[in-house]
């Protein structure tokens, strides 16, 4: 797929572009952080309300009010399809909390693909699965667990990585297509105000107290017939179809991109980061979490150029140096006569020198160093003084020469 494919399928920043979104996400900043701290109370009760009750219809009706108090809505479409004999559910992707979501609606097991173990995984809703380590001995060891009877039915997601939901699906593995047949595919959406649902490198923490932050996140979830692999038919094939029928279902494209292929372009999309980006201040607004960029890099290199035209045998490493705490020419050439900016590699402070003794010994109207030591420090200070004018003034007549601009007056 298209970089820009790419860039459609994941979110990469949390708040909103649109000022006028981003303006009534501030103002509903205060209720946000009191909701947050309110449902952080009552998620404690919905874990231990979910650990006391017993798997059953009653346990999933409390759960799912309880869920609703804390931002989570779920609504559900064609439950007639759902079929009590199907051992394997598949859906696409798109948080963290999918898992949780479904079983809300009907009995299942996720399992543990790849995170944390233990007490974590079990107080995230995911079935640890024991002595399985790579995609065939966890395929080896549902494939049991399907076949056992009356065992819950498994939920999965071929995908195996979230996506925005609003441009594609990512390419389903297969081997989740190998473990039972019929599986019943389970198409689902996801939608909240101001904020993206998921960033490619969020945790699931981080992931939950923005869930208790925004004023709700709503679910739909859509049941779909379940289907068959066809005599013939391949393991990827079959996927690959079910994957059209999902796609179909959510008004998305059924896309090539794998998991592998998201991580690659995150890796990217992070060190794609202008490396020029020196400087930042502090936007005039006051906003703390809003900052200027740093000098562009183009501009930067053009006026280091201007520089260096009036300073030959500087280094340009210096100049540039400079130019990023200035963004001024004539400020970076007063500093760099003033000698304020020491050059780190010894050519650079050589070639330093024999500019500044270059200037001294071309310019007519700088005065050689006194013989003797000034008696006061306002002597010192005047001497001093004259010797940086009479270089600025020096190194600006050469710039204007040899760029031909005109002479100012009194120059």
């Amino acid at each position: 797929m298209e970089a820009m494919g790419a860039e459609d399928m994941f979110d990469f920043r949390r708040f909103p572009k649109d000022p006028l979104t981003l303006l009534l996400l501030l103002i509903y900043s205060p209720v946000g952080i009191c909701l947050l701290l309110i449902r952080i109370f009552i998620g404690i009760h919905v874990f231990l309300v979910s650990c006391a009750l017993p798997e059953c219809f009653v346990r999933r009706f409390v759960v799912r009010i309880m869920c609703s108090v804390l931002g989570m809505h779920v609504r559900q479409k064609n439950p007639r399809f759902r079929d009590k004999n199907t051992k394997l559910f598949l859906c696409n992707h798109m948080t963290e909390f999918d898992h949780n979501i479904i079983s809300l609606l009907t009995p299942c097991n996720t399992p543990q693909l790849e995170g944390s173990t233990g007490f974590v995984c079990w107080a995230r809703g995911f079935m640890e699965v024991q002595e399985a380590s790579g995609s065939a001995a966890m395929g080896d060891t549902l494939r049991r667990y399907c076949s056992t009877e009356g065992t819950t039915p498994l939920l999965l997601f071929p995908e195996e990585d979230t996506t925005n939901g609003r441009a594609g699906l990512l390419k389903f593995r297969s081997w989740p297509f190998s473990l039972t047949e019929p599986i019943q595919p389970v198409a689902l959406r996801a939608s909240r105000p101001f904020i993206a649902l998921s960033l490619p490198e969020s945790s699931w923490l981080m992931e939950l107290l923005w869930t208790f932050f925004v004023p709700f996140t709503v679910y739909y979830v859509s049941w779909l017939p379940p289907v068959s692999r066809q005599d013939g038919e391949s393991t990827q094939e079959f996927a690959d179809k079910v994957q059209e029928l999902l796609a179909s279902e959510l008004g998305l494209v059924a896309t090539k991109l794998t998991k592998a292929d998201k991580a690659e372009h995150v890796k990217r999309k992070r060190h794609s980061a202008p490396q020029t980006q020196t400087s930042v201040r502090p936007s005039p607004i006051g906003l703390g979490f809003i900052q200027s960029l740093g000098t562009d890099e183009h501009r930067l290199a053009k006026m280091a150029q201007q520089v260096k035209d009036v300073l030959p045998h500087v280094p340009l490493n210096v100049i540039t140096k400079d130019l990023a705490k200035t963004n001024c020419v004539d400020t970076t050439i007063t500093n760099l006569l003033e000698n304020k900016e020491e050059p780190t590699e010894a050519s650079g402070a050589s070639a330093f020198s024999s500019s500044l003794g270059s200037f001294s010994s071309s310019a007519p109207t700088i005065k050689p160093a006194a013989k003797t030591f000034g008696r006061s420090p306002v002597d010192r200070h005047l001497s001093l003084q004259e010797r940086k004018e009479a270089l600025y003034n020096f190194a600006r007549r050469r710039y204007i020469e040899k760029h031909g601009l005109p002479q100012e007056d009194g120059h």
